[in-house]
């Protein structure tokens, strides 16, 4: 059909000529309503940004001399931040002399990678930045979803 005849049609019709597909021979064109159209998308584009999650980096900080309990205390929070799906840094934090200790903040996030093995992988290994040394964690996905799955209330028989 050539243009001016689509153009003709769509202006009887009340609605707009768009060009679908303008460097295919020849040119694809459909009649509808643009404003229906554009309002349509945004509801979608809306839609998908609600759905979208946003993952947050999640930080938890040590010294090389951490104390039982304290570690146990924290380890549990960095659980329970990989198990709402976001990201954890481990840091161990050095003041002054305790440099010299850099062994120990190692030992120190070797455990907590122990401890959060099952829920979580180490996305990037232990490495000194200046006096901090940091573990960077992700989220498995199994374990985001029994989560999710632990959350969803029963839904009960319906009556009538």
């Amino acid at each position: 059909m050539n243009p001016s005849e689509a153009l003709r049609i769509a202006i009887q019709r009340g609605l707009d000529l768009i060009e679908i597909v303008p460097n295919a021979t020849p040119p694809v064109c459909k009649i509808m309503d643009f404003g229906k159209y554009k309002y349509e998308q945004t509801k979608k584009d809306k839609l998908q940004r609600k759905h979208q999650q946003v993952t947050q980096v999640k930080e938890l900080r040590f010294h090389p001399n951490t104390d039982v309990h304290d570690f146990e205390f924290k380890a549990r929070h960095g659980r329970q931040f990989l198990e709402d799906g976001h990201k954890l840094k481990a840091t161990v934090v050095f003041k002054g002399r305790e440099i010299t200790y850099a062994q120990q903040g190692e030992e120190l996030l070797k455990r907590l990678e122990e401890k959060l093995s099952d829920v979580g992988k180490v996305e990037q290994s232990a490495k000194l930045e200046g006096r901090s040394m940091a573990v960077i964690f992700a989220p498995e996905r199994s374990s985001k979803k029994k989560s999710e799955k632990k959350q969803k209330p029963i839904e009960t028989q319906k009556e009538g």
